[in-house]
């Protein structure tokens, strides 16, 4: 019988593999930082096949140091830095370019083109978010507009979109040989593009950006018993283990941290600061310049929503100190 679950951190510098045990005490971790690209000022980058490398290494590495094998997890979920986008070849699984952190402010241009209309708030209504550089949709732009072999891909249906725990999870489970295309709920409520009431992709902002819908994932709850695939015998695992939880990190901190009742909220100090408050099962509007998103969802119950406050740069200030 596996004892144990396995849940991998791809977080902003580095990865984490941690195992746990049914009482919930780690028995197993290993971890490994990434490269941070800045190949102009306000632009950050990370290479996902660097990611993707890492992520074999820290699931490995942390099973020895448990001395345990894959078949003794039960299940493995996902959680990742949110709004980080990467475009690549569904044939190979190259990617076109690097991914574009949740950080970088290369689309401010895009950003300010897309508020002279209606204002900072014009798709607010539908996905509770201003237009901000910091979110997943305009970054999507800015690489079909700027990367002509993703835009042509793009629109002959040969590339996939994905935040980290969509490129993970096609790598999981399969990659080019019929990996999963998945998105959770609350991933898919940083990208800009999902309606927050049908959680589905919402085709008129799609089209306003310029996205075909055909390189999106499917939008999934984030805890999901029917598993969105196994992991492959002969990847990092080891074996064939369901791959059926993911949620964006700050989200996944609010349920570790069992902010499960109307009210209730978390802060958490990592690259940034951020709170997130549990508003329940409605959308809730601020009037104080908080985002509105998704908390999380379970199976098919009803989503949770949540109202967030961000701070971008607290712990990666002090890492930017070390290193310069």
């Amino acid at each position: 019988m596996a004892n144990y679950v396995g849940a991998l951190d791809q977080g902003t510098t580095s990865n984490r593999f941690i195992i746990f045990d049914h009482g919930g005490n780690i028995v197993g971790l290993d971890q490994k930082e990434h490269e941070q690209n800045f190949p102009k000022p306000g632009w950050v980058e990370h290479n996902p096949a660097e990611i993707w490398q890492n992520t074999r290494d820290v699931i490995r590495g942390a099973l020895a140091k448990a001395n345990l094998s894959g078949c003794d997890l039960a299940a493995v979920g996902i959680t990742n830095q949110r709004e980080t986008a990467v475009i690549w070849d569904k044939h190979t699984g190259k990617p076109f370019t690097n991914a574009v952190v949740w950080q970088c402010t290369r689309t401010d241009e895009i950003c300010r083109d897309l508020m002279r209309p209606r204002g900072q708030n014009r798709f607010r209504d539908k996905t509770g978010l201003p237009i901000a550089t910091y979110f997943s949709g305009p970054k999507i732009k800015w690489i079909l507009d700027n990367v002509a072999p993703a835009r042509q891909a793009a629109d002959k249906g040969d590339a996939l979109f994905g935040t980290m725990e969509t490129w993970i999870i096609w790598w999981l489970t399969g990659g080019p040989d019929g990996g999963s295309h998945v998105t959770d709920v609350t991933n898919a409520s940083r990208t800009m593009l999902m309606d927050l009431q049908t959680l589905q992709w919402d085709e008129e902002i799609l089209q306003i950006l310029g996205i075909p819908p055909q390189i999106l994932p499917r939008i999934v709850p984030s805890s999901d018993s029917n598993t969105w695939g196994t992991s492959l015998k002969d990847g990092p695992l080891g074996a064939a283990i369901p791959v059926c939880g993911a949620l964006g990190d700050q989200q996944a901190a609010l349920v570790g941290q069992t902010c499960f009742d109307m009210g209730e909220a978390k802060n958490t100090y990592g690259t940034g600061c951020f709170l997130l408050l549990n508003t329940g099962t409605t959308p809730t509007v601020s009037r104080q310049g908080l985002l509105t998103t998704l908390g999380y969802q379970i199976n098919d119950q009803a989503p949770v929503y949540c109202l967030e406050g961000s701070i971008a740069i607290t712990g990666a200030l002090v890492q930017w100190l070390r290193d310069n």
